[in-house]
């Protein structure tokens, strides 16, 4: 990996109605062409994405979005990609002309406030309309985060960027500041980590995918050492350690056969639920594991695995999860599979939703679309919570998490009484 992933990367949308200069002002920041500018509304079409390293803010992603009052044929298309990127963003920059404000903007600012997002709001094109008077103090009510500009005027951008970049430092969510350790709480620094690793096809050339790569970055970061193995083997490692590792991490796929493996006193987990414990939704994946047990033949089931990886002929999202869980009822299950960052719209007519992992995407993102199955009423849990749940195993991988057994426990005394 020569760069940070996506996935831990602050995300920036830019939002504003059509043909105010948003395409314009990213480009004016980045210093490059990256979106294509038009003075014809709509011009940007699909969401124009470009991460790089803005210093002293860090790695992030830039979220360039249609137009808000986009009345085009593909306008309601387009809209609902803008308003996902609501979901994902971590600030949001609302693109304004000067004296133009409305119930889009208004919009813009109540989706934002909606999702605890802090803004920014860069007025742009004061080359062209000076900004009145009355504006300009309507602007300043809003908030004390606010930019004048013109992207024509290359005489100042240093000075409007070291702006830009001093308003998102001072609003930058504290979990991309600090973000919490993936391993800190379950391997103690000079601790010892076996991470089971497979490598398939769906493993990228030359490299192991990213909750894999960033468990061992974690594990190193927290002064920990880490032994990456095959689970062909895993029993010969666990031989030759002089003692007992402090936790094992497999792939879900694989789960049981390593915990029939790992010695009682030792605790062991999967990639999957370390994941939904580092990013704050595990309890509600391991509260929501009574509805497997209710499920019937032919009810609906919404499987989102958040990579866009090309599907393999085993793959474990459109074939084994359905495989195991049709096994488990006893008869077909009517299941829709999402890949990316597509989703429905509605969620009610599920019976359960099963998330990957979300190594892909970012917490917040990933918050939202728990958010989305509650508001629902509808359970949701996860790759790995399910997987081990139709293994009979996860009383023994929650152990690292007292909470999440707990959670599940307290789900299973509800579906028994």
């Amino acid at each position: 990996m020569k760069s940070a992933p996506k996935s831990v990367r602050l995300q920036i949308g830019l939002f504003g109605r059509t043909n105010v200069g948003k395409s314009s002002f990213l480009n004016y920041v980045l210093g490059q062409d990256m979106s294509i500018t038009s003075s014809v509304p709509g011009t940007t079409t699909d969401i124009v994405e470009k991460a790089m390293e803005f210093l002293p803010v860090g790695p992030v992603v830039f979220l360039d979005t249609a137009g808000v009052d986009d009345v085009s044929v593909l306008s309601t298309k387009r809209m609902e990609k803008t308003k996902k990127i609501f979901d994902r963003a971590d600030i949001v920059l609302l693109i304004a002309e000067p004296n133009l404000w409305g119930e889009y903007e208004e919009d813009i600012l109540l989706q934002a406030k909606k999702r605890n997002a802090p803004f920014i709001i860069i007025v742009n094109k004061i080359d062209l309309i000076s900004p009145e008077h009355k504006f300009i103090n309507l602007i300043k009510k809003q908030t004390e985060r606010f930019i004048f500009c013109s992207c024509v005027d290359t005489a100042n951008r240093e000075e409007l960027i070291k702006s830009l970049k001093e308003h998102i430092v001072a609003i930058c969510p504290r979990d991309f500041i600090k973000p919490a350790s993936i391993m800190k709480d379950i391997v103690p620094p000079g601790g010892v980590a076996v991470l089971i690793v497979p490598i398939d096809m769906e493993a990228p050339k030359g490299r192991i995918i990213l909750p894999q790569v960033q468990a061992i970055r974690s594990a190193l970061d927290n002064d920990s050492s880490a032994f990456i193995v095959k689970e062909n083997g895993y029993k010969n490692v666990l031989n030759k350690l002089k003692a007992d590792p402090d936790i094992v991490i497999c792939d879900s796929q694989v789960v049981k056969k390593m915990v029939q493996d790992t010695p009682v006193n030792v605790k062991c987990t999967t990639f999957s639920i370390l994941f939904a414990q580092n990013k704050g939704n595990l309890e509600m994946a391991t509260a929501s594991c009574g509805a497997i047990k209710n499920l019937r033949p032919k009810d609906k089931v919404l499987i989102l695995e958040a990579c866009s990886h090309h599907p393999i002929e085993d793959d474990i999202g459109r074939k084994k999860i359905p495989a195991w869980l049709s096994e488990y009822v006893g008869g077909d299950l009517d299941i829709d599979v999402y890949a990316g960052r597509d989703y429905p719209e509605d969620f009610s007519g599920y019976k359960l939703v099963i998330h990957c992992g979300g190594c892909m995407i970012t917490k917040r993102e990933t918050f939202f679309r728990y958010e989305k199955a509650k508001n629902a009423g509808v359970p949701i849990t996860n790759y790995g919570v399910c997987i081990s749940f139709l293994a009979g195993v996860l009383n023994r991988v929650l152990a690292p998490f007292p909470s999440a057994l707990a959670a599940y426990m307290s789900d299973q005394c509800r579906v028994i009484s």
